[in-house]
């Protein structure tokens, strides 16, 4: 299985425009910085701006920078918005005893509402003060 980076990529891109929130930086220009296709940086942006953390002007002089300051995005604000979807899945096979099944979900449910709860707790700006130094 492949590991899913969408949600490392997005934060790393908000990071670059935490950094220097005044200007516009174009998915060339943050895809340059990352090592990585433009065409990722512009799926990514896309989901982003749906969910409202990301503004995009088009043209010339065009670009996208945050919708609102790095301290109010939590790093749950951007999951939600990436991956969103549960974060284990339990195996569907005929054989599984349906106790186990259970105990599983339960164990998986506990589990994904601690990481939620620290990504909650963390904020875009904590991050970008983390990478200057």
């Amino acid at each position: 299985m492949a590991a899913n980076t969408r949600f490392a990529t997005g934060v790393h891109a908000l990071v670059l425009l935490a950094v220097e929130p005044d200007g516009l930086k174009t998915s060339e220009e943050i895809a340059e910085r990352l090592g990585i296709n433009p065409v990722v940086v512009r799926r990514i942006f896309s989901m982003l701006r749906r969910a409202g953390l990301l503004e995009s002007q088009k043209g010339p002089h065009g670009g996208s920078k945050l919708a609102r300051s790095a301290k109010q995005i939590t790093l749950a604000d951007i999951y939600g918005a990436l991956d969103g979807g549960d974060l284990f899945h339990t195996a569907r096979t005929g054989s599984q005893p349906a106790k186990v099944s259970a105990a599983l979900k339960r164990a998986f449910a506990r589990a994904e509402e601690a990481m939620r709860k620290e990504l909650s707790q963390t904020t875009l700006n904590q991050i970008a003060k983390k990478s200057r130094g």
